[in-house]
């Protein structure tokens, strides 16, 4: 990892609108040092988060029923729509990148927000089911290594860093996502299991990985076992309880996408303030100032598919300011 470089800032995933070409024109002029694949979930399924990666799989295919994505024997229409999506995503980064060498991110959903939000075709989640989450998370693995490798070639230059996207991580630790009936809920998945999954979809990847969990109480340390290089987070939902977590992450190597930028519509302030938590975090924790530029990619609060177009330019200029005040001004 020594060799690597981050950039200092970047986005999480979505962006509001439909044109992929829009899209990534923002994101590659807002992000010159690490641009990332945008998802525009606005066009409809197969270009929301799960759908997109539902696309991915691998000898699994899936449809949209009327309570959300389900698990079928073959592709059809829905799937066909994801791949085509993706095509056109990729098609366009790869026009604004010719010649770019650097760091740059894709997402995908993760193993266990999949198999929380993906249906067996007796409705219920695949969650409910240890086989069905095996199979999905194999399948997932191979088809993610399809599309690194696409990306690869697509992008000689990159350094691809692969984000795997968990916001429903938290649920599925606690025993919290409903069933179809909506009156109980799954059993908590062992701690244990969560771990080696991700360990065995990160693995896909040689380079750089990052997990993104929206939600509170990230598990930093279970996130670090399992091989992620970086965590990304919604900074405003961390607690003095995580302190010594982030700390041991930090001073471990790991890096901190911190999530400092608001990602629905409202007043920005200006970009020093928006990483003034992320400068007082450190001094609570003891650790060196000089650090902060190296360990900390600021990033917005989470995808952007719930804002304007003109907010979601404002906010990713904002992240790039913001990173280089953390860089310019530690202390």
């Amino acid at each position: 990892m020594s060799a690597f470089s981050w950039g200092a800032a970047t986005g999480v995933g979505s962006m509001p609108g439909g044109d992929a070409r829009e899209a990534v024109k923002t994101v590659t002029g807002s992000f010159e040092e690490f641009p990332y694949l945008a998802e525009l979930p606005a066009r409809g399924p197969g270009a929301d988060m799960i759908g997109r990666t539902a696309g991915m799989l691998v000898e699994l295919y899936a449809r949209v029923e009327p309570s959300g994505w389900r698990i079928g024997d073959r592709p059809g229409r829905d799937t066909r729509r994801a791949k085509a999506w993706l095509g056109e995503d990729l098609d366009a980064l790869e026009e604004f990148t010719q010649g770019y060498e650097g760091p740059v991110k894709v997402q995908a959903v993760g193993p266990w927000t999949l198999a929380a939000a993906l249906e067996l075709k007796n409705g219920e989640a695949a969650l409910s089911d240890p086989g069905a989450c095996r199979d999905l998370a194999g399948s997932l693995a191979e088809g993610l290594r399809a599309h690194l490798a696409d990306v690869r070639r697509r992008i000689p230059g990159a350094q691809i860093v692969l984000q795997l996207d968990e916001p429903s991580l938290i649920s599925v630790l606690r025993g919290q996502i409903k069933t179809a009936s909506e009156y109980r809920t799954h059993r908590a998945v062992d701690r244990q299991l969560v771990e080696s999954t991700l360990r065995e979809v990160l693995g896909v990847h040689a380079g750089a990985t990052v997990v993104h969990s929206c939600a509170p109480d990230v598990p930093f340390a279970l996130l670090r076992r399992a091989g992620a290089d970086a965590i990304s987070f919604d900074f405003s939902l961390l607690t003095e309880r995580d302190d010594e977590a982030i700390g041991e992450a930090v001073e471990g190597g790991t890096k901190l996408f911190a999530g400092v930028v608001p990602g629905v519509d409202g007043p920005l302030s200006d970009p020093a303030g928006s990483v003034m938590g992320v400068r007082s975090l450190w001094r609570r924790l003891g650790l060196n100032p000089g650090s902060l530029a190296e360990s900390v990619v600021v990033t917005p609060s989470c995808g952007l598919a719930g804002s304007s177009p003109a907010y979601a330019r404002a906010v990713l200029a904002h992240c790039a300011r913001a990173a280089r005040s953390l860089a310019d001004n530690p202390e």
